[in-house]
């Protein structure tokens, strides 16, 4: 079964339209190669934290940032489709 991504957001902060941003960013670039996206407003206040499966890839009060796309998008790669080209967003 292919992975499912998720991204918890605090709706309190104002963070869905990022989430929905990243999501569709997320849903272009790995359409074949993931089930979806759940955006999943969390009850903890500051949270924005993305998995692949259960597998956390980013949260935002460990790196006290939010990511870049680009960076996001290779985390998502390198767990659900390891071996595909992301073209630019590969170079540094």
């Amino acid at each position: 079964m292919k992975p499912t991504i998720s991204i918890e957001y605090c709706p309190k902060c104002g963070w869905m339209l990022r989430a929905a941003y990243m999501s569709q960013e997320l849903l272009t670039t790995f359409t074949d190669d993931v089930h979806g996206v759940l955006l999943q407003p969390s009850e903890v206040s500051g949270s924005y934290v993305i998995r692949v499966n259960d597998q956390e890839i980013f949260n935002r009060k460990l790196e006290d940032r939010f990511p870049e796309i680009k960076e996001l998008k290779q985390l998502v790669r390198d767990v659900v489709a390891p071996e595909k080209s992301l073209g630019h967003s590969d170079k540094k």
